[in-house]
């Protein structure tokens, strides 16, 4: 079925909408053991290359079709999937870094980061799948698109560009004429007119894209997040995960490692802006750490809320200070350099002359 399905992905669709669903890559049986593997997940934390869930990455079936999306040989991988129980994130909001500033990098050109979805449950005569908004993945505001909500069957395979607008726990009316209604109308209707919800909603998610700028700022973001770097020290990347990952042609970027002893990591936890140059609002970026494959320079701690800034002087008079520090010791370096390489005659003078 897999082959089928992926044989049939509409790459030209996808990128005028912003997603895909992929029906029957996940058999009755497997679907039957992610589920008691979301358990296991859950209680033991961490993010799944590193719990039971590892296969979903590495089967082959992610990979072939983020190639087949984005056009490249190996996909990027960083350490951003989860499994959720009943999660209930029903706001409207975006995946990817740059998510209110239009003239960010992220909206540069068509963003390659994409994130996969696997609800494992039948969201088409069920209230509680996901709604997505056609086309925002190309509009920097979360009102633009007709919103949907994604009739997925257990076994399906989702996937949307995370610029996309999106939201968790959708409604589902019974009515199939009745328009979908918007995350904000939740509950709004009667009981009556809603179709009936499973006792546990299960999804499985995935991050996987190119390894350009856009996946480099990407994952230099979330070394800022507080619950991402939380899972990453929790449950780092052994040998034999990154050996895993690398064979099914995955480019890995080994995070966990990147924060562990990061003292500025996992600052924010709510989402900030990330800075960029040039930036029109530099004092409301975030306080990332860009340690290893940075895409950008260290960006300007934040002073807009979240996390307490341990930097409370700002960027730019920091940055001069450490500078004029710089250049005074390279002075004195220089000094020293020209007067030990004097002869001695001179040095015994200048002693002298010193007092010394």
């Amino acid at each position: 079925m897999f082959e089928q399905a992926l044989s049939e992905l509409d790459v030209d669709r996808f990128w005028e909408v912003g997603y895909a669903r992929l029906p029957g890559v996940y058999s009755d049986e497997e679907v039957k053991q992610m589920r008691e593997e979301v358990h296991e997940q859950t209680k033991r934390g961490g993010e799944l290359a590193t719990g039971p869930l590892l296969h979903v990455l590495t089967d082959g079936r992610m990979v072939a079709v983020a190639k087949k999306l984005l056009g490249v040989d190996r996909v990027l991988y960083g350490g951003d999937s989860s499994a959720t129980i009943n999660g209930v994130i029903r706001a409207w909001h975006k995946d990817n870094t740059d998510r209110e500033d239009s003239e960010a990098p992220d909206w540069d050109d068509r963003y390659t980061q994409l994130r996969f979805g696997i609800y494992l449950q039948d969201h088409t005569q069920h209230t509680g799948g996901l709604n997505l908004k056609l086309g925002s993945h190309d509009r920097c505001d979360l009102s633009s698109g007709e919103t949907i909500y994604v009739k997925n069957e257990p076994g399906d395979l989702l996937v949307w560009s995370m610029r996309m607008t999106h939201s968790g726990a959708g409604t589902l009316l019974k009515d199939p004429t009745a328009r979908f209604p918007e995350p904000k109308e939740w509950n709004a209707f009667p009981a009556e007119q809603i179709a009936p919800a499973h006792d546990e909603r299960m999804a499985v998610f995935v991050h996987l894209g190119a390894d350009d700028k856009h996946g480099r700022r990407y994952l230099d973001y979330l070394k800022t997040r507080t619950y991402m770097v939380g899972a990453w020290r929790k449950a780092p990347f052994t040998p034999e995960i990154i050996q895993a990952l690398e064979a099914a042609d995955i480019v890995v970027r080994d995070l966990p490692a990147e924060v562990r002893d990061d003292k500025r990591a996992g600052l924010n936890a709510n989402w900030e802006p990330f800075w960029y140059p040039g930036m029109r609002h530099p004092e409301r970026a975030g306080a990332p750490t860009v340690q290893g494959a940075s895409s950008a320079p260290a960006p300007a701690p934040s002073t807009s809320g979240g996390a307490k800034d341990p930097y409370p002087v700002d960027f730019a008079k920091r940055y001069a200070r450490a500078t004029k520090r710089r250049l005074n010791g390279v002075l004195r370096g220089a000094r020293a350099g020209w007067y030990d390489s004097a002869p001695k005659a001179k040095k015994a003078a200048r002693a002298a002359r010193s007092g010394s």
